[in-house]
């Protein structure tokens, strides 16, 4: 008798060691129902070719084309030949390379008027598209035999998997036939009357339509019923998470009349706009309430989220409890200490000579402080003596101690892994209430299943006083002209007195590995590859500050800051930025979040291509903060057709945060968005788009909220409840029940 479930049976034992090896290690493919739920990304039409000027360049592909032509290529002096085919989808053209002694074979079977399927990673070369040594599966024509590989696919429709370059589409497509009839087995997660009441396959024949389908009828009805299980049985979870913390006791936390929010209040210089307002009022309504607060704040780089928060904070401190605020690096804790200790003025000066009769104390603590200022800090803590304390994870330790820790408020939250919010709510007699800000526009969808736990609010007006800023793409490559334009335009805004930030994806002066040979060999490898595709390392910052420095920006001040200076050092620069000594500053990200310096106007993002679409906002957002209009400049060598210079153009489009963050998510799955820490959902996503599948998704949390609420520990589902462990597997518990 065979004591392991069907879908739970490891692959090894139905597909073989060798492919199975592969299907763990690449493509995370354990057990036979991994494979199972490892649906395929699109299909080709038997007959119908694959649109070659949509492939996504450095990206592993799939195509289905046709062979326009093929010839041999000596060079070496006759010595090395190597074997170019074209392929073609009748309108656009991608390049194939084979080398040495690997052409024959292609050289037979790929001739012209041949369609195959191709798989490789997709690259330029003398900025043409072109796929180096793919891997390729012929496809004979619709009246032959179908060759071998493909005997299985009689359908029209050819499934196209996820693939790697160690394991092809059509191989996985043959391992997908070896469990196909293992689906009979599987437990169907949704509730009968859910499933009937929509109209939804069951999932044993959504699983067979998705993977051998006749007709996109047939897919269509597979995707939805899987969508449908991974939204719903995802808001289940989430729900019954809300469903506990609604149980559990706070403090209710009021601010008092004439207290230190009034006294702050009253001696603000400008008046809050109206977004402000209702999302203090939203914020204090929670405090108010003997449940902790669990809520987002989502508001666009200078919406006025730190006044915000800072108002939530001294409500707090007026109810006799006490704040944290935890950002994700010191730079940024440093930050927040300064502008929030020159925000409050006198109120901030607890305990002083001078200190205004309602002040607290703001105390900073990082990890890198002295002892003895750190042990000064912890006092102020465990006394009560600061009221609000803003640190990075050091915030968190064991020996962290505070007499009454009310409220967290959490920085840009997706760089803050769980483990660190559960340390923090121990800290407190009673949980503290909980505040997550981020500055990452999250579309709504994905705070319904990413922060589903959460309740959202929105600053979508920028406070007055704010200037727009002007974004342009520079194609450096095509237009060299444009580069050294974007440098004048730096000097001009130098000449009116304003500072410029030079941004590079890179640190440079790359460590020396050779301690560790694994590494060094890693780096090699690396340096080789990208100079066989002509394709360059990214820029550094110190490389470019040097050129800078004594090239086009020469006379001017050029600084450098990036994360491997000593914590001092980085304060030292930023100091001498802040107060308009050093004209450039060219730095990586580090200066992504929170940094806020309203002279400077300009910012020139070098490789700009190599980051991310919310990144590229985030950064720009660090421009414009003044009353002189804000530049942005693009730079680029992309060519014009391939995806990342679209990319960019519509960066260069839009401040809309919202907007971008659609753009962002259209192009890349969704469990990035948030960095691997946040995406407890990354793996559980597999056909869900949390874009397009809204309803889908709204929907599947109402059904989630009526069945919790009838039957918290659904013991009346034991399908539902199997499902839910699978989904809450050992990292992703922690995500979903510690949040």
């Amino acid at each position: 008798m065979d004591l392991v479930p069907a879908l739970e049976e490891p692959l090894k034992k139905v597909v073989g060691p060798a492919t199975a090896k592969v299907m763990a290690e690449h493509l995370d493919l354990h057990t036979v129902g991994d494979l199972l739920h490892h649906y395929p990304r699109r299909y080709a039409e038997r007959g119908e070719l694959t649109r070659l000027a949509d492939l996504p360049l450095d990206e592993h592909v799939t195509v289905v084309a046709q062979v326009a032509s093929a010839r041999i290529l000596k060079f070496n002096g006759g010595r090395g030949q190597r074997l170019e085919v074209t392929i073609t989808d009748g309108g656009g053209q991608v390049q194939l390379v084979f080398f040495g002694r690997g052409i024959h074979k292609p050289h037979k079977d790929l001739l012209p008027g041949t369609r195959a399927m191709f798989a490789g990673k997709v690259s330029v070369f003398n900025r043409k598209m072109q796929l180096a040594h793919p891997a390729y599966e012929l496809l004979r024509a619709d009246g032959d035999e179908v060759g071998e590989a493909v005997g299985s696919w009689a359908g029209a429709l050819l499934p196209i998997y996820p693939a790697t370059a160690k394991l092809e589409s059509w191989k996985i497509a043959k391992s997908v036939d070896m469990v196909l009839p293992s689906a009979q087995e599987a437990v169907d997660p949704l509730p009968a009357a859910l499933r009937d009441g929509r109209g939804l396959v069951p999932l044993t024949e959504a699983l067979l339509k998705i993977h051998r389908p006749h007709t996109k009828a047939d897919i269509a009805a597979a995707r939805d019923r899987l969508k449908w299980d991974e939204a719903f049985v995802l808001q289940v979870a989430l729900a019954r998470r809300r469903y506990a913390d609604a149980q559990l006791p706070a403090v209710a936390r009021r601010p008092k009349e004439g207290g230190l929010l009034d006294a702050f209040d009253a001696k603000l210089p400008f008046t809050l706009t109206q977004g402000q307002e209702k999302v203090s009022e939203e914020i204090f309504d929670d405090l108010a309430t003997e449940h902790p607060m669990h809520r987002l704040l989502q508001g666009e780089v200078g919406s006025g989220k730190t006044m915000v928060a800072l108002r939530a904070m001294l409500a707090v401190v007026d109810a006799g409890g006490q704040a944290a605020m935890l950002a994700p690096t010191e730079v940024l804790a440093q930050q927040h200490h300064r502008s929030i200790v020159e925000m409050m003025g006198e109120l901030a000066e607890g305990g002083m000579l001078g200190g205004a009769e309602q002040a607290t104390k703001v105390t900073l603590l990082t990890g890198s402080m002295g002892a003895a200022a750190r042990r000064h800090a912890l006092l102020d803590l465990v006394t009560g003596e600061a009221g609000i304390v803003i640190g990075t994870h050091a915030l968190i330790e064991d020996k962290v101690q505070f007499h009454d820790l009310g409220l967290v408020v959490v920085d840009e939250q997706h760089r803050f892994g769980v483990e660190q919010r559960d340390a923090l709510r121990g800290k407190g007699k009673q949980p503290p209430h909980l505040l997550v800000m981020t500055a990452t526009p999250i579309p709504r969808t994905v705070a319904m299943t990413v922060f589903g736990d959460l309740e959202t609010s929105v600053l979508d007006q920028l406070p007055a006083g704010r200037s727009p800023i002007a974004s342009h793409v520079v194609p450096a490559q095509d237009k060299p002209h444009f580069l050294a334009r974007a440098w004048e335009r730096v000097r001009e805004e130098v000449a009116k007195g304003h500072q410029a930030y030079v941004v590079c994806p890179r640190i440079g002066d790359d460590v020396d590995d050779s301690a560790d040979p694994k590494k060094a060999q890693k780096a090699r490898k690396k340096a080789e590859e990208e100079a066989t595709a002509e394709k360059r390392p990214p820029l550094a910052v110190l490389d470019v500050a040097e050129q800078l420095a004594h090239g086009p920006l020469q006379g001017l001040t050029v600084e450098v800051l990036h994360g491997r200076m000593q914590p001092d050092d980085k304060d030292a620069v930023m100091r001498r930025f802040a107060a308009g000594e050093t004209q450039v500053l060219v730095a990586t990200t580090v200066i992504e979040v929170g940094v806020n310096v309203p002279n400077a106007t300009a910012m020139v993002i070098m490789d700009a291509d190599r980051f991310g679409v919310s990144q590229l906002h985030q950064l720009r957002g660090r421009v414009g903060r003044g009353s002189a209009p804000g530049l942005c400049l693009l730079v680029t060598d992309m060519p014009e057709a391939s995806p990342a210079r679209g990319r960019l153009g519509a960066v260069a489009a839009t401040l809309d945060g919202f907007e971008l963050s659609r753009i962002d998510l259209e192009q890349r799955r969704e469990g990035d968005v948030l960095g691997q820490a946040q995406s407890g959902v990354r793996s559980s996503l597999r056909m869900l788009a949390v874009i397009e599948d809204e309803e889908i998704i709204a929907a599947a949390r109402d059904e989630a909220v009526t069945v919790v609420a009838d039957d918290p520990d659904l013991e009346r589902l034991p399908a539902l409840r199997t499902a839910l462990d699978a989904l809450l597997d050992a990292e992703r518990e922690q995500y979903l029940d510690k949040g």
